[in-house]
């Protein structure tokens, strides 16, 4: 999966680099700039950090990683936050932009970032969020690396209040079957919905095949995924280059996908490919039944996908966010 978000210690990430939020000065910072120096060696890392000298806001250099998994330390200097109105959002941009312009030089082939900013710098997360999937999305359309989005807790997963009250509602409404279940009965229902929602959301999305599935799979009896894929990709006009990159799969796999007539993907991947063609969700579930899969209405991964369905919105990196947020695995390869 060329992007994903993942909830860790970014200094213990195995990846070929990480992206630390540095202090302007070669000198030891506070919060994860102070956990990176202490987890690869305090006096090595300063004594690199000394040799490249003052770092300009929204610029970065790499050392090594010295006791680190990661081979490099992207060291970028972001910006503090002054109320939004001194180009906090520009300099944090170009921290990405510099940032995955050396992986690249690098000839890495995973980076991994936290949310650059967004702690003691004081830039609001949901903003320093949105900053981060923007920059790293337009990045991955022209290149083949693997990026990671660290987070250390849920709360660095900030949803838009509006949207995570439209999922919310959305499943509540149409959850009925799941927030039925023995365990999550009370008589005070109104004052444990969303406690009872909470819960529901630790659970691991399962395929199963529904009733509303059964029309379109024996409508397209003996049809593959695979033929029925292309044929989509084939009404929209669409490059192979253009739906893996949308879909958040790589090169590799995509190819795969084509080579074999009989391929079984993954139910993320096969979502992952609906979202890059854009389908509502009734093609959506055409697609799924070639593959003996549906979207049902009593699973949290598949509500939250139904959800973005239905309201045609496409986004992958945003769909990937909630996913993570409500404890789900992302969509990709």
């Amino acid at each position: 999966m060329p992007f994903r978000i993942i909830r860790n210690d970014i200094t213990k990430v195995k990846a070929d680099a990480i992206v630390n939020t540095a202090n302007p000065k070669p000198v030891i910072g506070s919060g994860t700039d102070s956990a990176v120096y202490a987890a690869a060696g305090k006096d090595l890392l300063l004594e690199a950090r000394k040799k490249i000298g003052p770092i300009a806001c929204g610029d970065a250099a790499w050392t090594d990683g010295f006791a680190l998994k990661a081979k490099y330390i992207i060291h970028t200097v972001g910006p503090v936050w002054q109320g939004g109105d001194h180009g906090e959002a520009d300099i944090l941009r170009s921290c990405y932009e510099r940032s995955l312009a050396i992986a690249d030089e690098l000839k890495c082939k995973s980076v991994a970032f936290p949310v650059l900013a967004s702690g003691n710098y004081g830039f609001p997360k949901e903003e320093a969020l949105k900053i981060a999937l923007s920059e790293i999305g337009r990045f991955l359309l022209t290149h083949e690396m693997k990026v990671i989005l660290v987070v250390f807790d849920r709360k660095a997963l900030v949803l838009s209040k509006d949207l995570m009250g439209d999922i919310e509602e959305y499943i509540s409404e149409n959850a009925v079957e799941l927030l039925n279940k023995e365990e999550y009965k009370t008589n005070d229902s109104s004052k444990r919905r969303h406690q009872r929602l909470e819960d529901v959301f630790i659970t691991e999305p399962v395929d199963s095949i529904g009733s509303e599935a059964l029309n379109d799979i024996m409508s397209h009896k003996g049809k593959t995924f695979q033929q029925r894929l292309f044929e989509l990709i084939d009404e929209r006009g669409l490059t192979d280059t253009q739906v893996y990159k949308k879909a958040n799969i790589d090169r590799k796999l995509f190819s795969s996908i084509r080579c074999k007539s009989d391929y079984k993907p993954k139910k993320e991947t096969a979502v992952a490919l609906g979202i890059a063609l854009g389908l509502d969700l009734d093609t959506m579930q055409d697609l799924l039944a070639c593959a003996g899969m549906t979207l049902s209405s009593s699973v949290p991964f598949d509500m939250i996908i139904r959800y973005f369905l239905s309201k045609g919105l496409y986004d992958l990196y945003d769909i990937n966010t909630a996913l993570a947020y409500y404890n789900q695995k992302q969509i990709g390869e």
